[in-house]
């Protein structure tokens, strides 16, 4: 029943993973705002109700991640692969401190009506430069847990 538990865990986490890794590299590639797309007139209705869904379910999906690394740090710490939930987690807890420290104050700026052009492009320039930053911290947790469950599953199937 622990080894189920505990892979459940690591799969909770692994899916955390993946939705930061999927929604940095969508928004990069998708949906960074731009401008003249977005302007005075219509940014908040393309961006403030999304940014604020998204801000609700991270507020959830991140302590449980953070959680869930500490128990794979205790359940790996003699193992070779104890560096793996350290890097994730503290590549969670950078992440989410852009977030607290520079990206919450832009989103609370933007959903305050900005009516001057000027400081909308200078807000949308910020908000874009610091979310590359947490992009490529979302890759390097994905990338570290898919090294992972790679390693494991070649130790399960390599042939003796």
């Amino acid at each position: 029943m622990k080894t189920k538990l505990l892979l459940l865990s690591y799969a909770i986490l692994f899916a955390g993973v993946s939705i930061y890794f999927g929604t940095g590299w969508s928004t990069v590639i998708f949906q960074f705002p731009t401008l003249p797309e977005l302007n005075v007139s219509n940014y908040y209705l393309h961006f403030v109700p999304q940014v604020a869904a998204a801000t609700g379910f991270f507020t959830v999906l991140v302590p449980l991640m953070c959680l869930i690394c500490l128990v794979m740090i205790k359940m790996e710490w003699r193992t070779g692969f104890r560096w793996v939930p350290i890097v994730v987690l503290l590549c969670v807890v950078a992440a989410s401190g852009i977030t607290y420290i520079l990206i919450f104050p832009i989103n609370h700026e933007m959903a305050g009506r900005i009516t001057d052009p000027q400081q909308l492009a200078v807000a949308i320039s910020k908000w874009v430069q610091y979310t590359w930053y947490r992009v490529a911290l979302w890759s390097i947790e994905w990338i570290t847990l898919m090294y992972y469950f790679a390693a494991r599953a070649y130790q399960t199937l390599k042939p003796s």
